[in-house]
């Protein structure tokens, strides 16, 4: 028995087989995007609209009893097959079924045309601002949201990767912030979602990186009294987020996005736009249009004021030892910075940060300066008469000495002298300034040709690491053994995303760039960045045109690095992401350890216990190759970077040999 059949103005749609529903069943289904409660009451198939009106429980995960279907939330009772409550006129829709022989079908009437939501408006300008890429979790208080940037996907307009977590979403937004100084965003729902994302977004903001974080909220009528997954995130998102704005019904909503991209790229930090649940499903107001950058940024190749050009130049022409240091605030203007090396035939050495702006096989190349640092860029800063800096932050980690006179040129008015006063702070961009230097310069200089003495340097250099690749504890392999082989297999033009550790220190000492790009979790040091980083710069590499397209992906890390998200092992596996990861495995978490020893601490609780992490590559779909002898190491990462898609090298590695 069924009901009438459907009206010509439904579309008829098949829903069960014949015999899928047992007498007394209940399920739901889903036709385009009507769900359907379908139950079998007497021999008779019910189609109700699957949510109750209470509180919008899902009435196909309830189930018949005593010949009523009793919602799964609070108990409410409905007739299986008129939809009606028991007692009362009101009750449930419920929609026409027909039985065929090889099914059983409903008649849906059909959908409207889409009307264009705010979240429709809002995701269209970011596209218009050039965000290419979304990483995060869709869920329930932001699905709004999330269908207009389905929309845009689907357009070809921009790229979703959902990911497994919420930090490691950040921190990919955070990377290709960092690789490529334009926004990405990342997604997350109100509550745990949106502080998941703050670790990665906490890494944007010190290191000066453009990122569009998109959080969820609850509804704003419950907003306050605490509802459930209610969080104050203009609060926690406090000086992490340099802007930070909800969304409201009577918002210009445009507007707003206008003003978070702007914001996220001329102050180089992290945007943050709240979407209260009701408000992501609004009807846009008629007339809204999408908002664009056209007529909102400004060029930003200022020039130096004249008279601290003058003074730096000064200095210049008088120096006999001048030494370069170059930050991660120099990563876009390096050919200007080399050119001024050259004329200067001087030292280049960088912050770790900025390890690899300059090729440690250039004649003026030095490497890097600190504590990831060699020998060779601190004796060129201790035999200094003077530094020249560009774009770094005189962090600690660095130790840019202040016993030397130095000039320190910025774009950031704040960044100059911020720890200590310098002898001739430089507000202007970097590229502009470092050629108008090398112009003026043109005349001649008191600089000393370093190169013979750079060249003298890297080959004892050279000869102590290969010293240390005999050391043998029996152990595992030792890191200059590792980062050799690195060096030897690495393409010249990869992508490089780096972890926190020994292992991290080991690669800024040992390893030797060519034109690889590097990055890291420079002033926020957070394990775990490394592989969600690299997801970040594999989205780069899919942009036809960019300057990252098609390069290899490669990322470093420790066990206890990528512990943290080695889930998304699986999220690389589902897009294809061709990524080569360098896992150092021993069993420690060794840079602790040794903070451990150093402080006279025992040694407590930095011990790991591990999987295979190269079987657990391959239960996740990826390659996996476990490494326990030096010998196998080249072939083990020419295996990996050969092959296409998610590859993890797991290196069995001494915890003391770094």
């Amino acid at each position: 028995m069924s009901d009438p059949v459907n009206p010509k103005n439904l579309r008829r749609l098949k829903v069960l087989d014949p015999d899928a529903l047992p007498e007394g069943g209940v399920t739901q289904v889903t036709c385009a995007h009507t769900t359907v409660c379908m139950t079998r009451f007497k021999g008779r198939f019910g189609a109700l609209d699957n949510r109750c009106p209470h509180q919008g429980g899902p009435l196909g995960e309830g189930s018949i009893e005593h010949g009523v279907l009793r919602c799964p939330w609070h108990g409410w009772d409905f007739d299986p097959i008129t939809g009606k409550a028991p007692g009362y006129d009101d009750g449930v829709k419920t929609f026409p079924v027909e039985v065929r022989e090889d099914g059983v079908y409903v008649g849906f009437a059909e959908e409207p045309p889409h009307t264009a939501t705010v979240s429709d408006v809002m995701a269209e300008t970011m596209v218009r601002w050039g965000i290419r890429h979304v990483w995060g979790m869709v869920g329930h208080s932001n699905l709004g949201l999330a269908d207009a940037l389905r929309r845009q996907a689907e357009a070809g307009r921009l790229s979703y990767y959902g990911f497994r977590h919420e930090g490691a979403a950040s921190f990919a937004a955070s990377a290709y912030g960092k690789l490529t100084g334009r926004p990405a965003a990342c997604l997350a729902i109100a509550g745990p979602g949106a502080t998941n994302l703050l670790t990665g977004l906490w890494d944007a903001n010190v290191d000066r990186a453009p990122v569009l974080a998109l959080t969820g909220q609850v509804d704003t009528q419950v907003l306050g009294p605490g509802a459930f997954q209610e969080v104050d995130l203009n609060a926690a998102y406090g000086k992490v987020a340099q802007w930070s704005q909800t969304v409201l019904p009577t918002s210009r909503h445009a507007e707003l996005v206008n003003l978070a991209c702007k914001s996220a790229v001329l102050n180089r930090g992290v945007s943050h736009l709240i979407f209260p649940d009701e408000v992501q499903k609004l009807p846009a107001p008629e007339g809204a249009r999408a908002g664009s950058p056209e007529g909102r940024l400004t060029p930003r190749t200022i020039a130096p004021p004249e008279a601290s050009l003058e003074r730096a130049l000064t200095l210049l022409r008088a120096a006999r030892r001048p030494v370069i240091i170059v930050g991660h605030g120099a990563r876009f203007h390096m050919d200007a910075v080399t050119d001024l090396a050259e004329r200067l035939t001087c030292p280049v050495l960088t912050t770790f940060k900025a390890k690899g702006l300059i090729s440690d096989h250039h004649p003026l190349g030095c490497g890097v300066l600190g504590r990831s640092g060699s020998p060779i860029a601190s004796w060129f800063m201790n035999e200094a008469d003077l530094l020249l800096v560009f774009g770094a932050s005189f962090s600690n980690h660095t130790g840019i000495t202040d016993k030397i006179p130095t000039i320190q040129v910025d774009f950031d008015p704040m960044a100059l002298g911020k720890f200590h006063a310098v002898d001739v702070p430089v507000w202007g961009e970097i590229g502009v300034t470092a050629t108008l230097m090398k112009a003026h310069l043109e005349g001649g200089t008191n600089s000393l040709d370093h190169r013979a003495e750079i060249a003298e340097r890297w080959a004892l250099w050279r000869a102590e690491k290969a010293r240390r690749l005999a050391e043998n504890r029996g152990r595992g392999l030792n890191s200059a053994s590792i980062f050799a082989a690195l060096t030897r297999q690495a393409p010249e033009d990869a992508i490089i995303a780096v972890d926190v550790g020994n292992n991290t220190y080991s690669f800024g000492r040992y390893f030797e760039c060519a034109r690889q790009a590097v990055l890291m979790s420079g002033y926020l040091g957070s394990i775990g960045f490394g592989f969600p980083a690299a997801m970040g710069a594999w989205a780069a590499t899919r942009e036809a045109g960019s300057p990252f397209e098609g390069r290899p992906v490669l990322s470093i890390s420790g066990d206890g690095g990528f512990g943290q998200y080695m889930g998304e092992l699986t999220t690389a596996v589902k897009y294809g992401m061709n990524i080569t990861h360098v896992l150092l495995n021993n069993a420690e978490l060794g840079k602790i350890s040794k903070e451990q020893r150093a402080g006279q601490w025992d040694v407590w609780q930095t011990d790991l216990h591990n999987p295979n992490f190269a079987k657990f590559a391959h239960n996740c779909g990826a390659f996996g190759l476990r490494v326990t002898d030096p010998e196998a190491l080249d072939d083990a990462l020419r295996h990996a970077l050969a092959h296409q898609g998610p590859a993890l090298v797991e290196v069995m590695a001494d915890p003391l040999l770094i």
